[in-house]
């Protein structure tokens, strides 16, 4: 441990884990996680160290790290902050935030990396669900600077202000997050601009590659350059409510999901990870891909560290 400025307990290290344990390690922390199979633990640790890699660290840095396959064997003694990144199932993440309850002094932050789920609900009973709050990164976590720090309904404020304190620490960009609603901030207009896009394809008004490069190739340039309201700002915001007037009226919003979304789900469509999606994914055309978006990924972050 020596040389590392704290200890982070990662619990669960799927993808998401790897990469949330990469962001402290390469901040000098040292990281124990806790993955309960031991055979995927070589490839796991394979992905952290390409992860260092990518975020200009030594890959010694996976020396700082920790694997055990209990919460058991953890030592929660010496911790700094425990993020937890199990699946997405909200029986699960109860089970892990009720051992956590008992496990972890008092004083210590507890985080989930829940996507959907409230910290609100995920902490509900536990005697130190003030200490309690949603850690949300973004895959992949490592190169997405943004992290959304989101107060729960029994959240003591001052444990965000101390894991955005961290996070800024670590280079991230925290976001605040007032209120435990459903999707937080990020989710809620991401989802907002997706069902439009899914809406598209249900009227026919483009195809699936069109609709891609509708958003990368126009809007979605100049929002890493000025968020939403300050590119409006700049823009003019008298634009923005003529627009609106005679936008509005005609977008999707539809309290169900996209009947193209749902078509495809239920014939096992799921993408990539099935091999056809809206477009078909051999193999190669998969590893293409994800390599391109890491590319550009690295390359944003790379501009967005020369902003400071």
């Amino acid at each position: 441990m020596s040389g590392a400025v704290g200890k982070a307990v990662v619990v669960g290290f799927g993808l998401m884990g790897c990469d949330i344990a990469a962001v402290f390690l390469a901040g000098g922390w040292h990281v124990t996680a806790v993955e309960p199979d031991r055979a995927a633990w070589p490839e796991r640790l394979d992905r952290v160290a390409l992860s260092l890699d990518q975020l200009g660290a030594r890959p010694a840095r996976v020396e700082l790290l920790d694997l055990v396959t209990t919460l058991a064997d953890v030592g929660f003694a010496d911790a700094g902050v425990v993020v937890e990144a199990v699946p997405e199932r909200l029986d699960l993440k109860r089970e892990v935030f009720a051992a956590l309850d008992r496990l972890v002094p008092e004083g210590v932050p507890v985080a989930s990396n829940a996507s959907g789920f409230r910290i609100t609900d995920i902490a509900e009973g536990c005697a130190t669900r003030a200490r309690m709050a949603n850690l949300h990164f973004f895959l992949p976590a490592h190169l997405v600077p943004g992290v959304e720090v989101v107060q729960g309904e029994h959240t003591d404020p001052a444990v965000c202000d101390r894991l955005a304190e961290i996070m800024a620490s670590l280079g991230r960009v925290p976001i605040r997050v007032a209120r435990d609603v459903p999707g937080f901030l990020a989710n809620r207009i991401q989802h907002a601009m997706v069902r439009e896009c899914f809406h598209a394809l249900d009227q026919g008004l483009a195809s699936a590659e069109d609709v891609d490069n509708a958003v990368r190739f126009t809007f979605g340039m100049r929002l890493m350059g000025a968020g939403p309201i300050l590119q409006k700002e700049l823009a003019g915001l008298e634009t923005q409510l003529a627009a609106a007037r005679t936008i509005y009226p005609t977008l999707c919003n539809s309290a169900e999901p996209s009947p193209t979304l749902a078509r495809l789900v239920a014939e096992g469509r799921l993408g990539a990870k099935t091999g056809r999606g809206v477009r078909d994914w051999p193999p190669e055309a998969v590893a293409r891909e994800r390599e391109r978006y890491e590319r550009m990924l690295r390359a944003a972050l790379a501009l967005l560290r020369q902003e400071g």
